[in-house]
């Protein structure tokens, strides 16, 4: 008997070129990611204490901003308290997709968005996307 394979959960890194705290998180995410393929814990690979098990995730880095959709399933997934943290100046969800329409460069970066999860992060807080990382449902 042949099983269906799962596929894998999509983490999308929106990385602005030439930031140094982009680049961070993007080597951070390779390691987690090589790790979880390797079978090692995402903890492991970033000498950390606890250790949690996240299962292989595709990593797709782009400098693309996100489109009009895409933005406001982030903006979902990060809540009404947090809508700033992923827009500059917003102040509410029609607020901050207008904004975004208005100026694409709006989006804070980088931004590490967990589609499978409804997970997103804005900033390069290491242990926040860590903890990202290892939300899974």
């Amino acid at each position: 008997m042949f099983r269906f394979s799962k596929s894998l959960d999509i983490v999308t890194l929106f990385h602005k070129a030439g930031s140094p705290a982009s680049t961070r998180v993007a080597t951070l995410l390779k390691q987690a990611s090589a790790s979880a393929a390797a079978g090692a814990t995402i903890d492991q690979a970033s000498d950390h204490t606890h250790q949690t098990q996240r299962e292989q995730f595709d990593l797709n880095i782009t400098e693309d901003p996100p489109t009009a959709d895409q933005v406001q399933t982030i903006l979902e997934y990060v809540g009404k308290n947090k809508i700033s943290t992923i827009i500059e100046g917003a102040q509410d969800e029609k607020d901050a997709l207008k904004k975004f329409k208005e100026n694409k460069e709006s989006l804070r970066r980088p931004l590490v968005v967990d589609w499978n999860n409804g997970k997103a992060i804005s900033g390069d807080n290491e242990s926040a996307i860590l903890k990202l990382l290892n939300a899974t449902k």
